[in-house]
């Protein structure tokens, strides 16, 4: 269905382009306004052409990166953004070339209220140019990744022209300007290869009875899971002893980077904390 689909858009194009080069003939002497078909047919003409370079550059980066018909990454997304701005452009000439004002024209007598107007959608813009810039930057981040942006952890589910939106721990869909992630230190957990994982903690010192106990507790916990993990990489280790609590970090390496199973022992492992915590203090009282 797809290479039909291309095929007639090959299809139409040629016949378009054949027509812009001949319909002048064709239509001489019927009085009708040859500038408006110009304009619909440079359109179309530049939209089909803009569609199939966009379709070929994808084929060949799929081609060259082994990826599946249907997969994306954030060089295809640029691309596709980088159409719509110019199919935005395109789309904007025809409308007023309709009214009959000049292009050319046009931009030359506004120069200056174009210029405004850039000032004005300064943030926009750069907004666009960075989401292009990551877009094409193919060793930072990409669609999949999980990556960790100031306080926000998650993975990379859609780049746009102004944002990209990431699905973190808590499954919330957040959205973060192209600018933003340009300048911003970013930890990129896949692209690093990181597999281990550490979670912190506080808790109160009544309810520790010793920080070997807690240890094996917490690795009982994920006992399940363990086939995931490497042997003997469990650790719990006192970050800052204070007047009332202990700062812990609970630590271990996985042996295939796993992001969802990683958030799954994550809460199981907190919940467990959660049950030795109350009940050390039960017992205490």
């Amino acid at each position: 269905m797809k290479l039909l689909l291309l095929f007639l858009r090959i299809v139409l194009l040629a016949l378009l382009v054949y027509s812009d080069l001949h319909y002048h003939q064709w239509l001489g002497p019927i009085d009708l306004n040859l500038q408006t078909i110009d304009l619909v047919s440079g359109f179309f003409i530049f939209l089909l052409s803009a569609d199939l370079v966009v379709i070929a550059l994808s084929w060949l980066h799929r081609r060259r990166k082994g990826m599946e018909e249907a997969e994306v990454d954030n060089i295809i997304l640029a691309l596709k953004n980088i159409y719509y701005l110019l199919l935005a452009g395109a789309l904007f000439t025809l409308v007023i070339g309709l009214f009959g004002v000049d292009p050319k024209t046009l931009f030359t007598s506004l120069s200056i209220v174009a210029a405004a107007i850039a000032i004005i959608s300064k943030d926009y813009i750069s907004e666009i140019i960075s989401g292009i810039i990551i877009g094409f930057s193919k060793h930072e981040i990409s669609i999949g990744d999980y990556i960790k942006i100031g306080t926000h952890k998650g993975k990379i589910i859609d780049m746009s022209l102004t944002k990209i939106a990431f699905l973190d721990e808590d499954d919330d869909i957040i959205f973060i300007p192209n600018t933003k992630v340009f300048s911003s230190e970013i930890v990129n957990y896949t692209k690093k290869q990181i597999r281990r994982v550490s979670l912190e903690f506080e808790v109160s010192l009544a309810a520790v009875q010793s920080i070997e106990q807690l240890e094996t507790e917490l690795s009982e916990a994920i006992r399940d899971y363990h086939q995931f993990i490497e042997p003997g990489s469990f650790l719990l280790r006192v970050n800052e002893i204070r007047k009332d609590s202990l700062a812990l970090k609970f630590q271990y390496v996985f042996k295939q980077i796993n992001r969802e199973l990683e958030l799954e022992i994550r809460r199981k492992t907190v919940r467990r904390i959660v049950r030795y915590v109350k009940g050390n203090l039960g017992g205490a009282k």
